[in-house]
């Protein structure tokens, strides 16, 4: 079959002499009519770069790029873009939006023609409910549904898909996967998706692209998805094509991630010295602690007792938490995973003592949580740092008030040791504002170590980076934790995040009146990585039962206890048959 779409040798550079940056080289690609192509790839590696050039929205410095033959030298109806950012005009309606594009590519159909085009596509993403609505009264994924029928109705024969979905919730992203995938099978379109998102180009498309890091970046070995359509996101995760190709295609992003990046050996030791957070008082215990006190501190560390976090309304009383029952060992990391809304965040910032507990209570180390703390420590989704400081001067805000009777070259070993594990010793004396974000969280992540608190709370740590480089964070969160053992809570919305980092995953129940739905204890050896988990033949049981989990409380449904304990019996029957397959195979 002809292709529709082809690059040949294209490159593009922004800059001129020691400040220029060769975004792409060499890209060159195929794409017959009717493909779903997903391109995935790091930050910064020249995506979004790419799809401009095929949008004709710019033209590459050297190269071919031709559409049905014919050389793309600007923007062209036939050739229809979904960008990150939608461009809605605020004081016009959904229809009014849609209607923009669709009047100035169609001038030579009716009124009535016109009409019927935006009405069709409006309704094929959702929106005929909302059609008098305007952008100001949409969520972000509404606001992104309008983007895609505005596109859709230009009748494009090539749709490009600037990462569409990457600003949106996991919940709201899936959802929209799901629409995505129904439309391309029925409008029968030749689709180019950008994507960071393994499982999203693996749900979607016909052939993944990689691009490889810049710059220079350039395009990899395709990788063909061979599933059948439709394709369900918790059924794949038990069929074996799916581990294969997600197994490849991660493993393939691992090894160009890391090429050429062979750590340096670390010469600097820790110095030996004492934070004030090992200096105890004594106060008295709450009730709710003290009616249930009885075992070590060593198994009771961290206690949630009956925790409870109701909040004022013109309504009344609203129960956003109820009941949050938890005992935490010394050392044990806990990743808390549920829908938007469930309170996730709220029992992380009552842990922190940023926001007081309407009941119950919250004990660390045998004292109670009432106000924040230096023996806590917060890693935010945004991290707070002083854009005028360096990363160096921003660990050591902190440093310096927890070890007040350190010398200053001890508290000067910290910092710099922290900022070496999380691999800024060649950035710690750059400000904060010549960072990226992924390199401000290292950051955060230093920062809070350097601490040596009690308790490390991480609130969605990585939620605003792709979720390339949340891959190589939490790498690097895990090699850093492993050498500190420190205890710890990782708020998420990532299955896989919540996997590799935890001991246990707490799973929370829909709110308001959220509580524990499901403890999972992740019995997957340490020190962990992706690639060892993507190995292990337990970790898709892990994976299923989260899903499922995830699935049975969508949409604000709540399961009773028989429809948990089913899906809790289907993760232990299928590990059990796995190893009893094992034992076979070895005999």
């Amino acid at each position: 079959m002809a292709a529709i779409l082809e690059l040949r040798n294209v490159a593009k550079s922004f800059g001129a002499g020691i400040h220029r940056n060769d975004v792409l080289s060499d890209v060159s690609l195929a794409v017959e009519e009717g493909e779903f192509i997903a391109i995935l790839g790091f930050s910064g590696a020249g995506k979004s770069t790419l799809i401009s050039m095929l949008a004709g929205l710019s033209r590459p410095d050297s190269g071919d790029i031709r559409f049905r033959g014919m050389p793309v030298v600007g923007p062209a109806p036939e050739r229809g873009v979904v960008f990150q950012n939608y461009a809605l005009m605020p004081w016009l309606s959904v229809t009014a939006n849609v209607a923009l594009s669709v009047d100035a590519v169609h001038s030579d159909k009716s009124k009535t023609e016109r009409a019927a085009l935006v009405e069709t596509y409006v309704t094929m993403v959702g929106l005929s409910h909302a059609r008098d609505r305007k952008p100001a009264e949409l969520s972000g994924g509404m606001r992104q549904r309008v983007s895609v029928a505005r596109a859709l109705a230009m009748q494009p024969e090539l749709l490009l898909l600037d990462e569409p979905l990457s600003a949106l919730d996991a919940l709201t992203r899936a959802k929209l996967q799901d629409e995505l995938a129904e439309i391309s099978q029925v409008e029968k379109k030749t689709i180019v998706l950008v994507t960071n998102d393994v499982d999203e180009a693996i749900l979607l498309a016909d052939r993944i692209v990689p691009l490889t890091p810049g710059p220079n970046a350039t395009f990899g070995p395709s990788f063909k998805v061979d599933l059948p359509r439709p394709r369900d996101r918790a059924e794949m995760n038990s069929d074996k094509a799916f581990i294969r190709i997600r197994g490849e295609v991660t493993q393939y992003l691992i090894d160009i991630s890391t090429a050429g990046k062979a750590a340096a050996e670390m010469v600097r030791t820790i110095p030996d010295i004492l934070p004030i957070t090992l200096s105890r008082t004594t106060k008295p215990l709450p009730a709710a602690y003290a009616a249930r006190a009885g075992s070590s501190i060593e198994d009771r560390y961290v206690e949630f007792s009956d925790v409870v976090k109701t909040y004022p309304t013109p309504k009344g009383p609203l129960t956003v938490v109820d009941g949050f029952e938890l005992k935490m060992r010394k050392g044990e990391f806990i990743s808390v995973i549920g829908h938007s809304g469930c309170g996730k965040s709220t029992v992380l910032s009552m842990a922190a003592g940023l926001n007081p507990i309407s009941s119950g209570g919250i004990i660390l180390d045998g004292r109670e949580v009432a106000t924040a703390g230096p023996d806590r420590a917060v890693v935010f989704q945004a991290p707070s740092l002083m854009p005028w400081l360096t990363a160096r001067e921003n660990v050591a805000l902190g440093v310096d008030r927890v070890y007040p009777k350190a010398s200053p070259a001890e508290r000067r070993d910290v910092v710099e040791y922290y900022l070496e594990r999380v691999g800024l010793g060649d950035a710690m004396n750059r400000n904060a504002s010549e960072l990226s974000n992924g390199m401000k969280q290292r950051v955060g992540i230093a920062r809070a170590f350097a601490l040596s608190p009690k308790l490390l709370l991480f609130d969605e740590p990585f939620g605003m980076l792709d979720s390339l480089t949340r891959w190589e964070l939490q790498e690097v969160l895990m090699d850093v934790w492993s050498r500190t053992k420190v205890t710890a809570i990782c708020v998420t919305h990532d299955v896989d995040e919540a996997i590799l980092l935890a001991d246990r995953v707490v799973m929370m129940s829909n709110g308001p009146r959220a509580k524990i739905g499901n403890i999972m204890e992740v019995d997957l050896p340490r020190p962990r990585s992706r690639k060892a988990l993507l190995s292990h033949p337990d970790y898709y049981a892990y994976r299923e039962e989260l899903l499922e989990f995830l699935e049975a409380y969508e949409g604000g449904a709540n399961p009773d206890e028989a429809q948990l304990s089913a899906i809790r019996e289907k993760r232990a029957a299928r590990i059990a048959r796995q190893s009893s397959d094992q034992i076979q195979a070895a005999e």
